[in-house]
């Protein structure tokens, strides 16, 4: 009888996500794709598989700039159709996808506003994924006042405003608080929806989300020393649902230095190696590149195929 109800409500987008899960590039294509020497080899090498028509209008000769458009442009499409189709809980889900891309089109906004730059001019930077009916309403405020009733109103991240911007947080020196700000709650709130969802979501994207809180509260602590940020503040931005809480975020925000935080990482295997071999010089990967090779090993090796939840979110990544 369960089974019944499902397919009612998600059979359709079922078989959608798992047919558009089908259409990813396997190994063989990107050993075609290596060979290529142009971009026109590219696209013809690419009419063989599922993204064959997205540069079929496509005037030569390409640029990487509209290859990327397009290519966003068809996850977009894809990704609203399904989120048009979809019932609770999964389009609550969806909509929290959507969150971490308003954010950061939001900051980029609330940026340009500040420094009085055209809305003409900034849209077109903001992210398809996380536009939304009141964008232009951010743009017409003219004071901080205007501004922050704008964003905490007409805005679908009104509730992650609320207990941590205030209206005097609005100005150029804290533009990078708001959004980590921001980004707590939001990770937060997400946690806690996939908390409570349980099963095979609760069992994934908790783990994915710890992994996305943990990597924010290393680089957060990183990148504040030699600044202004008190250890105090600091400590506000670490978002509560990854594996560092509450112990390993107590000792990272009492760090003052990069090995401090290293130190720490040893009692977290699966970071301590993120942070083995990492450094600035030539040739070396940076710790955020050990952590974004780490996050696509990461999404790909989760059985991410046994959930309607799980094949949206690496379809996503």
């Amino acid at each position: 009888m369960l089974e019944c109800y499902f397919n009612v409500d998600s059979g359709y987008l079922e078989g959608l996500v798992r047919g558009f899960k089908t259409g990813i590039l396997k190994h063989a294509d990107y050993l075609n794709l290596v060979q290529c020497e142009t971009l026109e080899d590219l696209k013809l090498h690419l009419q063989s598989t599922d993204y064959g028509s997205f540069l079929a209008n496509e005037a030569s000769p390409l640029t990487v700039s509209v290859i990327d458009d397009k290519l966003r442009e068809k996850l977009v499409i894809e990704f609203q159709h399904i989120r048009n189709h979809a019932v609770e809980p999964l389009s609550t889900f969806l909509d929290y996808i959507t969150y971490s891309y308003m954010i950061d089109n939001i900051i980029l906004l609330i940026t340009g506003t500040l420094h009085q730059r055209p809305i003409s001019e900034l849209i077109p930077k903001c992210h398809p994924l996380g536009s939304f009916d009141q964008m232009e309403a951010i743009h017409i405020a003219a004071t901080p006042a205007e501004l922050y009733n704008a964003v905490l109103v007409d805005t679908p991240l009104a509730p992650f405003f609320v207990d941590c911007i205030s209206e005097q947080d609005l100005d150029e020196m804290n533009i990078e608080i708001i959004r980590n700000t921001l980004y707590k709650a939001y990770l937060e709130a997400f946690y806690k929806f996939c908390k409570e969802t349980g099963g095979t979501t609760a069992d994934v994207m908790c783990e994915i989300l710890s992994f996305e809180a943990d990597r924010r509260a290393f680089i957060i602590t990183i990148n504040s020393f030699g600044t202004e940020l008190t250890k105090e503040d600091r400590s506000k931005l670490y978002p509560h649902c990854g594996k560092l809480y509450p112990d390993g975020l107590a000792a990272l925000s009492k760090a003052d230095d990069y090995e401090q935080v290293r130190a720490i990482a040893e009692y977290y295997a699966e970071y301590w190696t993120l942070f083995e071999g990492s450094g600035n010089n030539p040739g070396e990967k940076t710790l955020e590149d050990k952590f974004f090779e780490h996050e696509f090993k990461f999404y790909h090796t989760r059985n991410a195929g046994t959930s309607l939840a799980g094949i949206l979110t690496a379809l996503v990544a």
